[in-house]
């Protein structure tokens, strides 16, 4: 990714905001491949509850992200940061001093009420030009998955050496570790405003809901999510079961996950380059179910989980790519940040119930049955998805305009629309912004730019 015409500032924002993401992230994963290992020896703990404690932070995140984003235009974005970090390390905290499964997920569940993620979205918004915004998230989102990778290895050996309450204090150490890199790394935004395409407008929810196109890629997330978490309420113990020690499951994990990343990344290219978009995304969703189908019938041999789970990883990988590229190309264009608000409150919401019916089926029905679930919805998301429209090869861009005449939004619209490559064009004269969808290939970025005015 070239960063080479983004600011010195921009960049530092970029980078800062990702950190912060990643500290919180990275605490919120590293319980999931161990939780299951530790949680048995909490008063009172089930299956069920077990598996709800995983999850539940789901529901309070998805519950409470977008009212928290919102929040963050009239507050301020620090301050409502800062405020979220701080519960997330009360809910850290809270799940390290219980003793009982209840206490555990009380903790779970405050940690998810810290639920920062579109207040920091927007704060990279006040602090990225609308042109070099795409780059800024890019960079956001890829600290996401390595959080993932890291969580993934750090988790059992952690949970190896403090415990599970040791992990939970960590998470607590990480979340305030944000608090100081929001206030010590991040620059102050000089303008703070709302951004369509990085922010919900409360006017646009009923549209991007009554989107059938869009709420196909909602459900996808949202079984994705389920099936992830569901995934994780049994993995570790199948994973103690078929022979290896569990402190030495970062030892299948970092080659999988590592591996895993590596494969998904050509199918990702051929289906944005070659226009293979829909035939990439059903594959991967196929993959996914014949992984976990595979999964509930050789539980029992360490090899063949630790080939199943990079085939689930790989089309994971592909899946979590894809998908915010589809409600990007699909979402109307001044409704971009709302499609994404209930996109993310959608995989939330995934998390969640698959913590919480993964551990009921684990503790009912045990592994067959757990897995023999999955596979079914899995086929449901298939066939739903079968019948998604095949997305136009287009980006979506931003110009800041300047202050725009209100009579001339028409005619400014026509004369963008002429450009090459340009495909669709919304100008917000309340947020002096044209949204554009271009052909890559054709687009003029230097007619693009003759538009655009000067930013502070």
């Amino acid at each position: 990714m070239n960063f080479d015409q983004m600011t010195p500032l921009e960049r530092r924002a970029a980078l800062s905001l990702a950190a912060i993401f990643a500290t919180r992230m990275l605490g919120l994963f590293m319980v999931l491949p161990v939780f299951a290992l530790y949680a048995d020896r909490l008063e009172g703990a089930t299956p069920a509850l077990i598996g709800l404690a995983i999850g539940i932070y789901g529901l309070s995140q998805a519950l409470l992200q977008i009212p928290f984003g919102m929040a963050s235009d009239r507050l301020g974005r620090k301050p409502v940061i800062a405020f979220g970090l701080l519960v997330f390390a009360a809910g850290s905290a809270l799940a390290a001093l219980s003793t009982s499964i209840e206490g555990v997920i009380a903790g779970r569940a405050l940690q998810g009420a810290g639920a920062v993620a579109a207040a920091v979205m927007a704060l990279a918004a006040d602090l990225t030009r609308e042109e070099h915004r795409t780059k800024a998230m890019a960079v956001i989102g890829m600290s996401i998955g390595m959080s993932f990778l890291a969580a993934m290895i750090a988790g059992p050996l952690f949970g190896a050496w403090f415990g599970l309450h040791g992990l939970f204090w960590l998470t607590a150490l990480l979340a305030l570790l944000g608090i100081a890199i929001l206030y010590l790394a991040v620059p102050n935004p000089l303008h703070c405003r709302h951004h369509r395409d990085a922010e919900p407008v409360p006017g646009q929810f009923g549209r991007v809901l009554r989107d059938t196109q869009l709420l196909r890629l909602d459900a996808g997330i949202f079984v994705l999510h389920l099936a992830l978490t569901a995934m994780f309420v049994a993995m570790p113990l199948m994973l103690v079961d078929a022979g290896l020690l569990s402190e030495d499951h970062w030892q299948l994990y970092l080659p999988v996950m590592v591996l895993a990343m590596a494969a998904a990344v050509p199918f990702i290219i051929v289906a944005e380059k070659r226009g293979a978009m829909k035939a990439v995304f059903l594959g991967a969703i196929a993959m996914i179910g014949v992984s976990l189908a595979a999964m509930g019938l050789w539980h029992g041999s360490l090899w063949a989980l630790g080939g199943l789970l990079w085939l689930f990883f790989a089309a994971f990988n592909l899946l979590e790519a894809t998908l915010p590229s589809l409600i990007s190309k699909l979402a109307p264009l001044e409704a971009k940040g709302t499609a994404m608000g209930v996109y993310s409150s959608s995989q939330f919401a995934g998390a969640f119930v698959g913590g919480w019916l993964g551990g009921w089926a684990y503790g009912q029905y045990g592994v067959e049955g757990l897995f023999s679930g999955l596979l079914l919805l899995l086929a449901c998301w298939w066939l739903l998805a079968s019948g998604m429209r095949r997305p136009p090869q287009l980006a979506t861009r931003q110009i800041y305009l300047g202050e725009v005449d209100a009579k001339r939004v028409g005619e400014l619209e026509r004369e963008l629309l002429a450009l090459p490559g340009v495909a669709e064009v919304r100008v917000i004269v309340e947020e002096c912004v044209a949204y554009l969808r271009v052909e890559s290939a054709r687009v003029d970025d230097e007619a693009l730019l003759s538009y655009s005015a000067a930013t502070d």
